[in-house]
């Protein structure tokens, strides 16, 4: 898998910030057949920082209706990365 692919998207939520923030972890949503060390992999690449430690966990997609209708979200990976300490943040939001 190429490292391009690897990462789909930052999460942005409230509890991420604050992680991001005060413990250096920035959380993505990641391709679902990802493993740690490709993550690792494409974090370094794309954002030229240094990795210290990779967490993954699988979540399921919901099921959502609309009437009579059932449907369901497909499912995803998230990775939480933990950049070395004294390592640059990751601006995702620079030049706004």
């Amino acid at each position: 898998m190429r490292t391009q692919e690897v990462i789909r998207r930052p999460l942005i939520t409230e509890k991420s910030t604050v992680q991001r923030e005060e413990t250096n972890i920035i959380a993505f949503e990641v391709h679902r057949d990802a493993n740690k060390i490709e993550v690792k992999k494409a974090v370094e690449a794309q954002f030229k920082v240094k990795v210290a430690e990779v967490r993954v966990a699988r979540v399921h997609g919901k099921v959502r209706r609309q009437g009579r209708y059932a449907g369901r979200r497909p499912d995803w990976k998230k990775a939480w990365v933990r950049l070395v300490e004294g390592e640059k943040q990751i601006e995702f939001f620079e030049g706004m």
